[in-house]
């Protein structure tokens, strides 16, 4: 078992109806480019009718159609956020938690700290989170999973990981490992994926991958280290 090697997401993905919501976070092949990205699926009509819209370079979920929302707190949020050289994203509110910490000096943890997973019992959602720290031309990243301790959800266990950036490699997290009655919790660290050089190349890759009955949209932010430059590409289902 080679327990670095680096995985195709599209390989890791595909055939798996459900694996919920997703972050990835890494370096491309080149070595020239930060990448993060976020995708979220849903079984649910009330789930399934959203959209990512992008403002002022923060991306949002919003509904595809306002009449048909039944339960707005844990479907709309702001997804990616950035506070000074700091790029956060999110599976929920949490963004705004980890957000308002750095400005209050708390890290990326300990902002975490007065979150837990979703109370969507019997499921108990997970919350993943990623930061990006970008600093004299390079990054570095961190990853968090909270998640219930046990099948009643009596308490919350907590999952942080810390990564350099190294070319090529990235690392992919996600809510559900697979569709299921209760759906059954992300397990492990996250895991290791390979990073496409090209930003049209690996957006493809991800969402063609991805269930085509149960995804719903995609965004994917490629940052040049050494401009600063951004490319961005957002794919809704719902258009």
């Amino acid at each position: 078992m080679d327990i670095y090697k680096i995985n195709d997401i599209g390989e890791l993905i595909t055939g798996n109806s459900y694996v919920g919501r997703g972050i990835v976070i890494g370096k491309t092949e080149d070595g020239k480019k930060a990448c993060t990205a976020y995708f979220i699926m849903g079984r649910s009509q009330n789930s399934r009718n959203r959209i990512f819209t992008e403002k002022n370079s923060e991306v949002f979920t919003e509904p595809f159609d306002a009449s048909k929302v039944e339960d707005p707190s844990l479907i709309i949020y702001a997804a990616v956020r950035q506070y000074e050289n700091n790029l956060i994203v999110t599976n929920g509110d949490q963004t705004d938690t980890v957000y308002d910490g750095l400005k209050n000096g708390k890290s990326f943890s300990e902002a975490l700290e007065s979150r837990e997973f979703e109370p969507d019992r019997p499921n108990y959602t997970p919350r993943i989170s990623g930061m990006l720290t970008f600093a004299n031309g390079d990054f570095k990243y961190q990853m968090s999973i909270l998640k219930s301790i046990d099948a009643e959800g009596t308490d919350c266990a907590r999952y942080n990981f810390s990564y350099p950036a190294k070319a090529g490699l990235g690392h992919f997290i996600h809510t559900y490992v697979c569709d299921g009655s209760p759906i059954p919790t992300f397990q492990g660290e996250p895991e290791r994926v390979a990073i496409d050089s090209d930003i049209e190349a690996f957006t493809e890759k991800l969402w063609y991958a991805l269930d085509s009955d149960n995804k719903i949209s995609l965004y994917v932010r490629y940052v040049d280290l050494a401009t600063n430059e951004i490319e961005e590409r957002i794919v809704n289902k719902n258009k």
